[in-house]
């Protein structure tokens, strides 16, 4: 059993989105994601961090999740800032139940244990900083740090593994409030999306305060999941 992650996949199955029109690297990309996949068994357990599907509601979603559903493997999903569909845990659940999507589960204030002494842990995570940051962004990022804290709390003392999609560490930038509470639960490893085309230059993959940092963003990693454990 192998951790893996990757983050937005930008699903469009059920609305007219070609994301080729963002540049070379998403020609194809679907048929990318098949293959990348293709190397997980189905015991292996892979986090999407974010923006999964264009859809404005989980209706629209559902044709993507019946693609994520085939692929193999388990599936963790965390929100994006362009998953419309995204409602209650409670909603989604029923609507994974209704439809038979099997091998997808919700991060979403909770944390799920991984073999017998580590835990995923996540939230979406937000970017602010305090030059450029309105009383808006700080309500969103304090919204986002009692998410975090409430996945890692939950894990207790298992080894904690973080996902989110926004990084908190980029080019000359770092989210404090959330490095702070990796040092607090001495979390091993942040992983994150977001970051396309030319930002993904500011990508910061490798060592910072005892964290290793890696962005997985799909464009970034050719669309094949990351491993992390």
């Amino acid at each position: 059993m192998s951790l893996f992650a990757i983050g937005d996949l930008h699903l469009s199955f059920g609305a007219d989105k070609p994301m080729d029109v963002f540049g070379p690297r998403w020609k194809n990309h679907v048929q990318k994601l098949r293959e990348g996949f293709s190397a997980l068994g189905p015991e292996d357990v892979c986090v999407l961090c974010g923006d999964i599907s264009w859809a404005l509601d989980l209706d629209g979603a559902l044709e993507d999740f019946r693609f994520i559903d085939a692929l193999p493997g388990k599936k963790i999903v965390l929100k994006g800032n362009h998953d419309y569909w995204w409602t209650s845990g409670a909603k989604m659940r029923a609507f994974f139940e209704k439809n038979s999507i099997q091998t997808v589960s919700i991060l979403h204030n909770n944390f799920y244990p991984y073999g017998e002494n580590a835990a995923v842990c996540g939230t979406k995570g937000w970017f602010y900083e305090d030059s450029r940051g309105t009383e808006h962004d700080k309500k969103l990022i304090a919204r986002e740090i009692l998410r975090l804290e409430a996945s890692l709390k939950a894990a207790g003392d298992r080894e904690k593994y973080v996902f989110l999609h926004y990084p908190p560490k980029y080019g000359g930038y770092v989210c404090r409030e959330i490095l702070d509470l990796f040092l607090q639960y001495d979390v091993k490893v942040c992983a994150s999306g977001h970051l396309h085309a030319d930002s993904l230059r500011l990508a910061f993959n490798g060592f910072y305060e005892n964290t290793r940092y890696l962005c997985v963003s799909g464009d970034g990693i050719d669309f094949r999941p990351c491993k992390i454990l």
